[in-house]
């Protein structure tokens, strides 16, 4: 079903559940009644368009906005949306998510609660630092373009250049859990922490969506400069994660989660730094972890390393 502000708010939602997580960082509650998808927009002092333009990032697949929807879009209510989700996931889907994973972990060995609980940390520490920066850097510099004010030491280049991937961790702490907790972690808690996490995975995944295909493009137009289609079209790279590593890439990862750099590696193993490279490539492709933190967790969750190392 195509998504427009013509149709009643109820049967918007019936096409997907989760647009009630749009609705409620919104602000909307209450009975929708008859009322359609602008009538219910109006009473919220919404734009119908971009509240459209959000649901249907939510709702359809490879999603693209054409160029008319987005000159239809209000950045203000963008801004607005990305501002409330931010509060949610730091005060909402994190502050439940702790406590589960502190129950899942509870009957692992105290090295396995330790590194798991850091790296929790560390994620919810680098998830705190990046909707800082948006806050307040990115999100004023847009509201001062609104209003004709130019920034000299910002644009939307700059952010773009500085925009990190804020899945990546999250996504990696998916896949320790599902596959180097041991088996005495298996249960109800461990299906209910992973449950949470994919929801969290793809909320912000949509979530960076918007930034980048949305906000971006508006705030450049705003700049002066015409939206970039070639940056508006969807990309996401796939993860093919549970083949075996072979005993190089072992050695490879040993040294990875000891801190060394790639031309520290080669030396070390007496190979070259493309050799390491390319092994890296398949250590990550193996294991689905992306960055060096979950890498090094993994290692450890999979004795290859002791966490005495570190210490």
């Amino acid at each position: 079903m195509e998504l427009n502000k013509a149709m009643k708010m109820s049967e918007l939602v019936e096409t997907n559940y989760h647009l009630i997580g749009i609705l409620s960082r919104l602000g909307i509650k209450g009975s929708f009644a008859e009322l359609s998808v602008e009538e219910i927009c109006a009473r919220y002092s919404l734009d119908a368009d971009t509240f459209v333009l959000i649901c249907k990032v939510y709702s359809t697949h490879n999603f693209k906005p054409t160029e008319e929807e987005l000159r239809q879009c209000s950045v203000s209510d963008i801004l607005r949306y990305l501002h409330s989700s931010h509060d949610y996931y730091l005060n909402s889907a994190l502050v439940k998510l702790s406590p589960s994973l502190e129950t899942m972990i509870q009957p692992a060995s105290k090295v396995e609660q330790q590194v798991i609980r850091h790296f929790f940390e560390n994620y919810k520490d680098e998830l705190l630092k990046h909707f800082k920066y948006e806050e307040e850097k990115v999100i004023p510099y847009v509201q001062g373009l609104l209003i004709g004010r130019r920034c000299r030491d910002f644009s939307m280049s700059v952010f773009k250049e500085n925009h990190s991937n804020i899945e990546e961790s999250l996504s990696d702490l998916k896949n320790l859990i599902m596959n180097s907790l041991p088996a005495v972690c298996d249960g109800a808690q461990r299906l209910d922490v992973l449950s949470n996490i994919f929801h969290l995975q793809e909320d912000l995944e949509h979530h960076t969506y918007i930034e980048d295909r949305i906000l971006v493009p508006l705030a450049e137009m705003l700049e002066g400069r015409e939206p970039n289609p070639a940056f508006m079209a969807p990309s996401k790279s796939a993860d093919n994660p549970g083949e075996v590593l072979s005993d190089r890439e072992k050695e490879v990862l040993v040294q990875v989660a000891k801190g060394l750099l790639n031309k520290e590696i080669a030396d070390k193993l007496n190979i070259s730094i493309n050799t390491v490279i390319t092994h890296r490539k398949n250590i990550t492709r193996k294991t689905g972890i992306k960055t060096t933190p979950g890498l090094t967790v993994y290692a450890i969750l999979n004795g290859m390393v002791n966490i005495g190392t570190f210490e």
